[in-house]
């Protein structure tokens, strides 16, 4: 697999960078969830070459994106589009993981030309996850060995996300705009889910919790569920 090469594109007068993992197979759009960005599909883009060229982005707020002036459910599923876009991309395969999960689905539901099948990883149609939390994060820490003893039990799920900056070492996002935008994601999608009807798997890791799955067939006779 060729070395991942990163770009930026302009959405709105912001830059959005985005990660494309190379090679000439189909091109697969991953959507990461809340706290990562587009290198944690390295292991993914691996294990799918040469079939598929894997290209992430990282979403408003995360990795070396800008932040933006809100992180609305419009917001996001705008920036997934106006990328497709600028990819040139009209049919593409999108894989979404939990936020990315839902702005994957509720890009097929209002963009249908622009989807032609998902992948949605660990969440449902109704989410109501609590993320306040998070503004307890250390902002900065001297090493990074101090910062993982800092965020302590929550480290294992940030380690894509840890950065070297000028003053010590952080996250790759604000934690204050992580509850912004979970609380602009939590509610009822189950219209969005069902409006598509576009070829859809289903994945639910085995010590998951996420909740109310969308089921098999649940109004979308495409769709399949796996455990993993």
């Amino acid at each position: 697999m060729e070395e991942p090469t990163r770009h930026i594109v302009n959405v709105d007068g912001r830059h959005l960078s985005y990660l494309d993992y190379g090679g000439h197979g189909q091109p697969l759009l991953a959507l990461h969830g809340h706290f990562g960005e587009a290198r944690a599909f390295a292991g993914l883009a691996r294990g799918l070459s040469p079939d598929w060229r894997v290209i992430a982005l990282d979403q408003r707020g995360h990795g070396h994106s800008e932040r933006p002036a809100d992180f609305s459910r419009d917001g996001y599923i705008g920036d997934a589009a106006a990328f497709l876009d600028h990819l040139g991309t009209t049919d593409a395969v999108v894989r979404g993981h939990s936020l990315g999960g839902v702005n994957a689905y509720q890009l097929a539901a209002r963009h249908p030309n622009l989807v032609r099948a998902l992948i949605i990883e660990d969440i449902g149609a109704e989410v109501d996850d609590d993320l306040s939390f998070c503004p307890s994060w250390p902002e900065r820490a001297p090493s990074r060995t101090a910062l993982i003893e800092e965020l302590a039990g929550s480290a294992r799920y940030l380690a894509d996300a840890f950065r070297e900056h000028h003053d010590g070492w952080g996250l790759a996002f604000q934690p204050q705009d992580m509850v912004a935008s979970q609380q602009q994601l939590k509610g009822n999608h189950w219209d969005d889910w069902l409006s598509s009807d576009c070829p859809a798997l289903l994945i639910r890791g085995t010590r998951s919790d996420s909740q109310h799955a969308p089921r098999p067939g649940h109004g979308r006779p495409a769709s399949r569920h796996s455990a993993r």
